[in-house]
């Protein structure tokens, strides 16, 4: 097995269509495998054998695909990592992994260079049409490895301590974007928006290597422009639409100032992770583009896929839906036991998606796996039908005055609102209460309201212990690279001016 022998297989029934999409840019399948199969004979020369890593630090343009393959094309590990890292992530990353090299963009190569000078390793800074002009070898067979080696190792976002690299193995990757392909039924004609970055699992797995299983294409952006994106979805016929919530509400708002969405006849499915996605942006967007959204579910180290709601089978909006094929999910409490039907408990994992662990961190693997399946830290419930509904991820549990706050159940009540772009809910330290309820809020472009009235909004709604007594209005919501709204940087003002 090799997750890179999916390309080959492309490249041979279907060596004309195109795989890679850049604005007028275009790699076919043969064009993709030919330039892999060079970079990987450079990287032979260079003595890279099985196993060892190599670190890809690229934006989402063709030549990411081009040396992620070249790289398992040889048995080695890639090691993706998120081009806007300055010197000392790099050099953390690098050391942790103990990568052999780097391939790094233009313009993040000043960060890359300094982190492999630090590391003591080389940086190969990557230029358009990287691999083209590299000779081709005689032998472009794949190196075949165990279904268990590792693949990839994808660096956590380290919302506790240092980042953590969760190995994925040829094995999660290839069957996550086999299954992946089949969830949204894909195939030789679809065009995927790919504009999910290529070194997170989700933009890899459902983006690049599910299009690379199915022999679609994958047209990339490597900027979340909302104007731009309309324009590349209409233009490029788009069929496949993949993003995150914030993606969503952004192009609502795009199309709301365009008085309506530009021509998107050929959008059929959209595929929404990463975050949960607020219920009253999903109806509205499915009315404004007249397509069916899937909300689905997973982790990094669930190479991301672990659920989804399945086409051709009832949907329900604000669940994750039902367990993907060979995976099975458990509510769990904290001793590890299934909590009763109707009660909310932690989301535990076991299939082919679970990663082999924590890369060097046998405790933490052990911690995060202690009886074979994976605790996710996020809390959630299940219907009598099965379906499941995220409640909140464990550690953004709000106890005030011993009573259990959801942000999530706030923060949809806050979407109701009309004046609402986007809001977060965080708990905020009280010496009488432990917490408190705090909410921040974006409004839409060109409306007013106060906090008091927003307040009042939620608390006309939710039990008197959890609406917000703190709300406070920000231009913006801080966001990782992939638009997940990124809670921990959320400080609320000193000034109390905003509770009551």
């Amino acid at each position: 097995m090799n997750l890179a022998g999916n390309l080959v297989h492309g490249a041979h029934q279907f060596p004309g269509r195109p795989a890679i999409r850049l604005h007028e840019t275009v790699l076919t399948y043969a064009d993709l495998d030919r330039r892999s199969a060079a970079v990987a004979a450079m990287l032979a020369a260079r003595q890279v054998r099985p196993g060892d890593r190599i670190a890809v630090m690229l934006p989402n343009v063709p030549e990411f695909a081009v040396v992620y393959h070249a790289i398992l094309r040889v048995g080695a590990v890639v090691v993706p990592m998120n081009p806007l890292l300055k010197e000392r992530e790099v050099s953390y990353c690098l050391g942790d992994s103990q990568a052999r090299m780097i391939f790094a963009g233009e313009g993040c190569a000043e960060a890359a260079n300094a982190g492999a000078a630090r590391s003591g390793i080389d940086c190969t800074v990557v230029e358009d049409g990287f691999g083209a002009a590299l000779p081709l070898p005689g032998d472009r067979r794949v190196r075949d490895r165990e279904p268990s080696d590792t693949a990839v190792i994808l660096y956590t976002s380290g919302t506790t301590g240092q980042p953590k690299g969760a190995e994925l193995t040829h094995a999660n990757l290839a069957t996550n974007a086999e299954v992946s392909a089949e969830l949204f039924r894909l195939g030789p004609d679809d065009v995927i928006f790919g504009g999910l970055p290529l070194f997170h699992s989700f933009g890899q797995t459902c983006g690049l290597n599910a299009t690379i299983r199915a022999g679609a294409g994958l047209t990339l952006v490597p900027r979340f422009v909302p104007d731009v994106v309309l324009d590349v979805l209409a233009r490029h016929r788009v069929t496949v639409f993949e993003g995150v919530p914030t993606m969503y509400v952004a192009l609502l708002r795009a199309a709301e100032a365009a008085n309506g969405p530009a021509a998107l006849g050929a959008l059929r499915v959209c595929v929404s992770g990463g975050a949960a996605l607020p219920v009253e942006v999903l109806h509205g967007f499915e009315k404004t583009f007249e397509c069916t959204v899937l909300e689905g579910y997973g982790l990094s180290e669930t190479s991301p896929v672990a659920s989804f709601n399945h086409p051709g089978r009832p949907r329900k909006p604000g669940s994750i839906g039902t367990p993907i094929r060979g995976v099975r999910i458990r509510l769990v409490d904290d001793a590890g036991a299934d909590v009763p039907p109707g009660e909310i408990g932690e989301i535990a994992i076991r299939g082919h998606n679970v990663m082999k662990g924590y890369w060097r961190r046998p405790e933490a693997t052990a911690e995060a796996i202690p009886d074979g399946w994976f605790r996710s830290g996020d809390l959630a419930r299940i219907d009598d039908e099965g379906y499941l509904f995220i409640v909140d991820r464990k550690k953004e549990l709000i106890i005030r005055g011993g009573h259990n706050v959801y942000p999530r159940e706030i923060e949809e009540v806050l979407y109701e609102h009309p004046a609402v772009l986007e809001a977060a809910v965080v708990g905020i330290p009280d010496p009488a209460l432990g917490e408190e309820v705090g909410a921040a809020v974006v409004l839409r472009p060109g409306a007013t309201e106060t906090v008091e009235n927003l307040k009042a909004h939620v608390k006309n709604q939710v039990a008197a212990y959890k609406y917000p007594r703190h709300v406070w209005l920000l231009d913006a919501l801080p966001k990782g690279p992939t638009g997940k709204i990124l809670k921990r940087e959320i400080n609320p003002p000193t000034a109390d001016v905003h509770a009551g």
